[in-house]
């Protein structure tokens, strides 16, 4: 698994007109090709009379599987000029689908291409950019006399925590980031002087900044 990603927040759509064409930008996070593919189906359908849907997806940790469309633009002016803005812009997990309305004005080749890239950015910007970063869960559980200490020192290391717990004892999950899972275990087993019972679990993605 990466331990950090670029992706987008939500699904987004966003606007543009170049010479009277009126380009659409729509985005979606995905997890699967099945999802991108449900995603360029359900633009094509809300948007029918459109006379091009194009599209591109990236899905990956080393961006295994890319797909373009054209749809019926000139080979190589729509789906992959869409497809270079996200890797450029190093994001995965990310379908995009581009809607032209033509209005009447050729673009030619070169404007084609330059229109679809503008398309790609505004449907990233309308999805908002975010940052994956991995960690690990780690459950801690204690006498309800370490609760305080423990809560307070990961307060003061700035460790991402989740939900406490409260029964005959305490259960805290800590979240640290994933490369620094054990430390993090032996940090909290020498602070406890070996009275915690610690569970390392599942690796988790949480926002970065959040």
């Amino acid at each position: 698994m990466l331990e950090r990603y670029k992706t987008v927040r939500t699904e987004g759509n966003q606007e543009i007109v170049i010479r009277k064409s009126r380009f659409i930008g729509h985005i979606r996070p995905v997890d699967t090709e099945e999802e991108a593919i449900a995603f360029i189906d359900e633009i094509k359908k809300l948007h029918r009379d459109a006379t091009h849907n194009c599209s591109a997806y990236l899905l990956g940790e080393r961006d295994e599987i890319q797909r373009q469309s054209d749809d019926g633009e000139p080979s190589g002016t729509a789906g992959k000029p869409i497809l270079e803005v996200l890797k450029n812009r190093e994001l995965k997990n990310v379908a995009v689908v581009v809607t032209r309305y033509f209005g009447g004005i050729m673009l030619g080749a070169g404007g084609l291409i330059r229109a679809y890239a503008d398309g790609a950015v505004a449907a990233v910007e309308s999805g908002d950019e975010i940052v994956q970063v991995l960690h690990t869960q780690v459950f801690i559980t204690i006498d309800y006399t370490w609760h305080g200490k423990i809560e307070n020192e990961l307060r003061g290391r700035d460790i991402r925590t989740g939900e406490t717990v409260f029964t005959d004892k305490v259960t805290l999950l800590g979240l640290p980031l994933f490369a620094e899972a054990d430390r993090f275990i032996s940090w909290i087993t020498d602070l406890t002087q070996g009275q915690a019972e610690i569970v390392k679990g599942d690796p988790v993605y949480y926002i970065e900044g959040e």
